[in-house]
């Protein structure tokens, strides 16, 4: 098997599954192999939710760590690639929160505020970013919904594969998707 790491030949899914189920079982080999084979991926969508590229970047490292410690919470049910999606993307939000919180400044007094931090600049006016606060705010009262509407309207899965993903029916998955929607609408229009 021509792992992409090696020959810089992407793998195929079913590939991908099969790496990452022998990774999941304790193969060493395998899990640096799956590591490599999934960085770019996992990047470019940490790239897709932060604008800023070390932020990303900073996503991203999480994400693989992630990966290496919890691949064992992957359950073959779905693709792999749709598992490593939510740990992107969770990556890529816990990233948003904590420079969304050190964005606000604390302390006025040692001038230190004069200049704004470019990075945090760019991240609380990234327009993508929009929709993480959006999700920050219904999470608060409708955490269920969240995940489902990222999966559905960030990434475009198809509804019968986040329904085997978060282990729900396919009819709640719509209505979840349906009532996350709802909510979002005035949040994004900025009638909060």
């Amino acid at each position: 098997m021509n792992y992409s790491g090696d020959h810089g030949v992407a793998l195929a899914p079913d590939e991908i599954d099969e790496l990452a189920g022998r990774a999941r079982d304790g193969d060493r080999d395998a899990l640096e192999s799956l590591l490599a084979e999934v960085r770019p991926r996992v990047l470019n969508i940490c790239r897709g939710v932060l604008p800023y590229s070390g932020d990303a970047e900073d996503a991203c490292q999480e994400a693989m760590l992630n990966v290496a410690t919890r691949i064992g919470s992957w359950g073959g049910r779905g693709r792999f690639t749709t598992w490593l999606h939510i740990v992107a993307v969770n990556s890529a939000r816990t990233t948003y929160r904590r420079l969304k919180n050190l964005a606000t400044p604390t302390d006025f007094e040692d001038g230190a505020h004069d200049r704004p931090d470019p990075r945090t600049t760019s991240v609380i006016a990234g327009t993508r970013l929009d929709l993480l606060e959006a999700m920050d705010t219904i999470e608060r009262d409708h955490p269920q919904y969240v995940e489902p509407l990222l999966l559905r309207d960030v990434y475009g899965l198809p509804y019968d594969e986040i329904a085997a993903l978060v282990g729900a029916p396919l009819g709640t998955v719509k209505a979840q998707i349906h009532h996350g929607r709802k909510l979002a609408r005035p949040l994004l229009r900025g009638e909060r």
